[in-house]
């Protein structure tokens, strides 16, 4: 029976039908209720928490309540026959291209994001935390994850989620405006002596008075940027910017987006002055910092100081730059299609010349925190920018890794081999974070996928058994299980350490990359 329902809430997203997530949990609980009209809500798990992550439609909705019983009096068998027939379309969008995960697993790691993504979404005038006020944008915001962690809209994190599928093209259309809007339009300097340029994209956007706030850190509009963030906004959420644009254009197929102006000026060209924000080498394009004019790499270690050529960020620019191209070859431009995917090229041709080691990983940077970095190599090889012989290279290591016990802990991956650590007292060089906690140490979901997508190139048996342990962790600690549950965590440690409850990455992420692992 929830196959159905799965297959009808798939109808309505992949064809972006005009009804709100609440409306589609509303009328499958109308339909379950007219088939099961004895049925108590709550009588068994599965039933309670398809519908307990929204509340149920009420007032007017699609259809008033009377015309929508009569109406589904007299359509419920064609409500079947509709999701018979798409059965296989909407198969053909999320089944995998090789059995890393069994199809129980896939269905469970499926279901398990959903229901985190629909349980990170903030409504028009909900409020998720007593010091942030409501959701006054007037549009569903998606946060990081769900109960009251990260209340505000954080564009990283949305833009990773994207490639999930259950995001609707009216969402993605309302967010990436409300990214453009809040856009720095000139070059200041904030009361903390940090600088915005022109064209920086906010680290997170408040959804009480849509404040942008480019540094992470703080809530505060008045008190952001603070030297131990950096002196610059992170470079990553440029590129993110660009990726939330391309997936809206690619997936909706709404070209006429990129002309639209917001305050004055064209979306296209927006990406190009967010493309070009961040600090990169004049002839290889590869991002870089400096100590007095430092911006954090990635928001995934914003409490690192990492300097010099940086990795992660460069990796972020590859794919933005090729898909501007795409972009500016829809819109028929040449010239500048071509542009951006020469900048793609010189960046894959310098990524693996600056930062690889002996041993096929891919270092952080090349200055302070230049760390062999697994997220950085992991990633590197699902965009596909390194050569065969690298990637094998490096796929046969990281499988050595993880058979030794130094990459991951229960399907979830370090930032830093254990091997690699900078000292006895931290992983990385420069951390504001204890050793083994958050960032500095812990384990993560969100590259799992990636790792598994890496490990898959030389030994496909081994991902598998990764991406396994990854999965089962999930379901011991799901949080659908009671309040005592929260996984999927942001992070977890051997110690005990574990932060941040129902985290969409953790599961967003592993799920868009275990789609793409075929087996070689």
């Amino acid at each position: 029976m929830l196959i159905f329902f799965d297959r009808l809430n798939n109808l309505f997203k992949i064809n972006n039908f005009p009804y709100s997530n609440k409306a589609v949990l509303g009328f499958n609980y109308l339909i379950f209720r007219y088939l099961y009209p004895s049925f108590r809500l709550g009588t068994f798990s599965s039933i309670k928490l398809y519908f307990r992550s929204a509340p149920i439609l009420q007032g007017g909705g699609i259809l008033n309540l009377k015309h929508k019983m009569n109406f589904l009096k007299k359509s419920v068998i064609t409500l079947f026959l509709i999701a018979v027939v798409v059965s296989g379309y909407g198969q053909s969008v999320i089944t995998p291209k090789s059995p890393i995960l069994s199809g129980k697993d896939f269905q469970f790691l499926e279901s398990l994001t959903a229901t985190i993504i629909d349980s990170s979404r903030i409504y028009p005038g909900q409020k998720v935390a007593d010091q942030m006020g409501n959701n006054n944008t007037g549009s569903i915001l998606v946060k990081p994850g769900g109960r009251g962690s990260y209340p505000a809209f954080w564009i990283r994190d949305y833009a990773m989620s994207l490639e999930s599928g259950y995001i609707t093209g009216d969402e993605q259309r309302n967010m990436l405006i409300l990214t453009a809007a809040t856009q720095a339009d000139k070059t200041w300097i904030t009361k903390n002596g940090s600088l915005i340029p022109l064209g920086a994209i906010a680290d997170h956007i408040r959804m009480d008075d849509s404040l942008p706030i480019y540094f992470p850190g703080t809530y505060s509009f008045e008190e952001q940027g603070t030297p131990q963030f950096g002196r610059t906004p992170p470079y990553g959420d440029q590129f993110l910017f660009v990726h939330m644009v391309h997936y809206y254009v690619k997936t909706t197929k709404d070209l006429s987006i990129l002309n639209q102006e917001i305050n004055g000026t064209r979306l296209i060209d927006r990406l190009e002055i967010a493309f070009n924000v961040p600090p990169s080498g004049l002839d290889n394009h590869i991002v870089t910092t400096t100590e007095h004019f430092r911006g954090i790499d990635f928001g995934f270690r914003d409490v690192m100081t990492i300097t010099g050529d940086l990795c992660y960020p460069s990796i972020l620019k590859f794919r933005a730059a090729m898909e501007l191209a795409e972009l500016f070859e829809k819109l028929e431009n040449k010239t500048k299609a071509d542009k951006y995917s020469l900048i793609a090229s010189k960046i894959k041709g310098a990524l693996p010349l600056v930062f690889m080691d002996e041993r096929g990983m891919l270092k952080a940077s090349t200055g302070k925190g230049n760390q062999a970095d697994v997220w950085s190599t992991a990633l590197a090889i699902y965009y596909d920018i390194l050569s065969k012989e690298n990637t094998e290279r490096t796929s046969r290591f990281l499988s050595k890794a993880y058979e030794n016990g130094h990459l991951s802990y229960k399907g979830n991956i370090r930032h830093i081999l254990t091997t690699d650590d900078f000292s006895e007292a931290t992983a990385w060089e420069f951390s504001l974070a204890q050793k083994n906690t958050y960032q500095n140490g812990a384990y993560w979901g969100t590259p799992t996928g990636w790792v598994c997508y890496a490990i898959a190139k030389t030994n496909f048996k081994l991902a598998q058994k990764l991406a396994k342990e990854f999965i089962d962790d999930l379901r011991e600690n799901d949080f659908r299980k009671g309040l005592e549950y929260g996984a999927p965590y942001e992070c977890f440690h051997p110690s005990g350490h574990r932060q941040n409850p129902l985290y969409m990455t953790t599961v967003s992420c592993p799920l868009a990359a275990f789609r793409a692992i075929a087996k070689p």
